[in-house]
């Protein structure tokens, strides 16, 4: 498959720069993948599509302050973001400068935090932050919540908020598992009193979600890692789940990708480890049955990740008729649920 078969244009007024009032007033688009038919609704909605019996699974992941803002100390300004946090002191990192820095050079970052560059690998930079405080201290104190590229504006309070799902527990992404968003208390104890289950795991969303595919012939693409665990009370849910002939819901393609990389030998293995994962059409799905998830950007493995799972024409069709109606897209935007397409 070639990058330009998942392209579509989206006028730039539908990018979401803000969350809807309330966490559950975002509207639902509902793709049968079956069909192909499509419904328009609102987020609240998502109750009643879904059974009594069915296991709702989520990311656990906590967003954590992962931009930096400072200089070099040879002068010139630098913006770090936090990919992974290695060890109490050191971090691999995104960094962008006028002039790329030399191994043992000094950063000034923040409101007084000073890190040393110890290296580079592949596209990220490793540092040692100096002082007392553990790194993850430091970016609480001093750090920003990393907005993905295309928000326009300056992270504030709402957005510490607003960035982050009503049940994330586990620190160590750098963009929030967004589909998650949607959901708040009052809805997730609507789905528990229906019947539903609800399982967690953890995937550490990093910053490579929001990295440009750069090659045409998608063979070519090699998909960033995340590390993730499925702890095996989820695992035993699962199970629990499919003997009772209930489905399996995965919100977000964060937790679609765990669970799959999971379950790459055939039945889903509890412990921790890192995905690879690239899910394009052709991928036959052995875990997830339907999918709640954002409207993604244009060429974007989150567009064929979808693709994969509802049909590419489905897709391409939803996409349509969102635009047409006036979805707001991205992060901050609104929502779908892809029952899968017969034989994914």
């Amino acid at each position: 498959m070639r990058l330009d078969d998942f392209h579509y244009d989206l006028p730039p007024e539908l990018i979401a720069q803000a969350p809807a009032g309330t966490r559950s007033a975002s509207r639902l688009l509902h793709l049968d993948g079956a069909t192909g038919a499509l419904r328009d609704g609102l987020f609240p909605d998502i109750v009643k599509l879904l059974d009594a019996g069915d296991l709702l699974v989520i990311n656990d992941t906590r967003v954590i302050k992962a931009r930096l803002l400072g200089r070099k100390a040879s002068g010139g300004r630098v913006e770090v973001l936090v990919e992974r946090v290695t060890g109490l002191h050191e971090a691999d990192v995104q960094l962008r400068a006028s002039h790329a820095p030399k191994a043992g050079s000094l950063l000034l970052l923040g409101d007084g935090v000073e890190a040393e560059v110890l290296g580079r690998s592949g596209e990220l930079w490793r540092l040692r932050f100096a002082g007392d405080d553990d790194v993850w201290a430091l970016l609480e104190r001093h750090g920003a919540v990393p907005l993905p590229p295309y928000i326009g504006h300056t992270p504030d309070a709402g957005d510490e908020a607003r960035y982050q799902t009503v049940y994330a527990k586990n620190p160590g992404a750098v963009a929030a598992p967004t589909a998650g968003l949607h959901f708040d208390e009052g809805i997730l104890a609507a789905l528990r009193a229906k019947g539903l289950g609800i399982a967690t795991l953890t995937l550490h969303v990093g910053a490579g979600t929001f990295q440009p595919v750069r090659v045409q012939e998608l063979a070519e693409h090699r998909m960033h890692s995340e590390w993730y665990s499925l702890p095996q009370a989820t695992v035993d849910a699962l199970r629990a789940t499919r003997a009772a002939g209930g489905r399996v819901v995965a919100v977000g393609t964060t937790s679609l990708r765990a669970l799959e990389s999971a379950a790459a030998a055939g039945e889903p293995v509890a412990g921790a480890a890192e995905t690879t994962l690239f899910v394009l059409p052709g991928y036959r799905f052995r875990i997830v049955d339907r999918l709640v998830t954002n409207f993604h950007l244009s060429r974007s493995t989150l567009l064929m990740l979808v693709s994969a799972f509802g049909g590419i024409e489905n897709i391409r069709n939803a996409y349509r008729h969102a635009i047409a109606q006036r979805y707001r897209f991205f992060s901050y935007g609104d929502a779908m649920l892809i029952d899968r397409a017969p034989g994914k």
